[in-house]
């Protein structure tokens, strides 16, 4: 009986050793060397990659963000946003809305449409006219969406046409959060954006050109416009 004891004791004093000797180094030693290389050789990717803006903290180069004219009623939940037209716009935001589980916190839930390609469809193609379109669908969203940008868009000497109007100026991406828009939509917006800020076409058009970059390393993916770092551009070219 006391060989059995003191064996019981022997096994649990040896596996509290091993809980003791992986928690120092599972839990402390290797977080904090994790950290450190992080800190020292990605100091700005480690710290979300923040972009700051007159000194402050603005955003993130890695999460997209609305640039909308303030609510007539801040506590009415279901007014609509209105675009500011002074900005450039990012891609559409289709998340899962609001928090409403933990209301303790105002957050807003990421997610996709999940809706299918053909969602709304009529003999496999998107009606052209909103009101033909069935209410719910991506269909229905899409062709709003591309109403919406022509009609904002379209300035005195500059008119924009459906098919001028790229798929990620009426689609939002996987996380809805996207930062990036596609050159085409940046260089869709040119005009209205000068016209708004009393700029030159060719002013705007430059400030695009400056900040496209390209594909990752000359070949991966697609020219990318980052949008918050496009309206930073702009803030400092018109001394808003």
């Amino acid at each position: 009986m006391n060989n059995s004891v003191g064996n019981t004791a022997r096994l649990m004093w040896a596996g509290l050793r091993a809980l003791l000797v992986l928690t120092v180094i599972c839990g402390v030693i290797y977080p904090l060397a994790v950290t450190g290389v992080a800190q020292a050789l990605f100091n700005d990717k480690a710290n979300g990659s923040e972009i700051k803006s007159g000194g402050k903290v603005v955003g993130s180069e890695l999460i997209g963000q609305p640039y909308n004219l303030p609510k007539k009623d801040p506590n009415d939940a279901e007014e609509a946003a209105a675009p500011d037209l002074k900005w450039f716009q990012p891609r559409p935001s289709n998340g899962l809305g609001t928090n409403s589980v933990n209301t303790q916190y105002s957050l807003i839930l990421s997610g996709a449409t999940n809706r299918s390609g053909d969602n709304g469809a009529v003999d496999g193609r998107c009606p052209t006219d909103p009101n033909d379109a069935e209410d719910g669908t991506l269909c229905k969203w899409v062709v709003e969406a591309k109403a919406a940008v022509v009609k904002d868009n379209s300035v005195p000497g500059y008119e924009v046409k459906p098919s001028d109007v790229p798929a990620d100026a009426v689609t939002s991406s996987g996380s809805g959060l996207d930062p990036d828009i596609s050159p085409e939509y940046a260089k869709l917006q040119i005009h209205r954006v000068a016209e708004k800020n009393h700029l030159s076409v060719a002013q705007v058009d430059k400030l695009v050109a400056d900040n496209t970059n390209g594909r990752i390393l000359g070949f991966m993916g697609e020219p990318t416009v980052n949008v918050l770092k496009l309206n930073i551009a702009l803030k400092a070219l018109t001394g808003k």
